[in-house]
């Protein structure tokens, strides 16, 4: 299974090979894709697509992601940074979502 860092890696052969976007002034052309892509994921999704037209729809996402990743911060390994927003996250308390509004019903009465 590869890491994040090693999918950057391969995106970035991607990137190269295929004469995509390639400079850091492309950051924000590369997260508008990953937007509208996320976009086309979603649209599978309320079409009721197969899972696997969905999932190609989120690994595009991840692909641009990770490029923009990759030219944005290049010095910063993004398993690393994963694993240490994971823990911050999970050190949280509950301030959304389900969870957080049956926290707060049973506190309400």
């Amino acid at each position: 299974m590869p890491t994040l860092e090693e999918c950057k890696e391969k995106v970035e052969q991607l990137v190269q090979e295929k004469k995509f976007y390639n400079q850091r002034k492309h950051v924000p052309l590369k997260l508008l894709f990953a937007f509208i892509e996320l976009g086309e994921a979603g649209n599978a999704w309320k079409k009721g697509m197969p899972e696997e037209a969905i999932a190609e729809e989120l690994i595009d996402v991840i692909f641009y992601v990770l490029d923009a990743w990759r030219l944005a911060c290049p010095d910063l390994n993004p398993d690393e940074v994963f694993d240490l927003k994971w823990r911050k996250n999970m050190s949280r308390p509950i301030r959304y979502g389900e969870g957080y509004r049956t926290l707060e019903d049973k506190y309400k009465n």
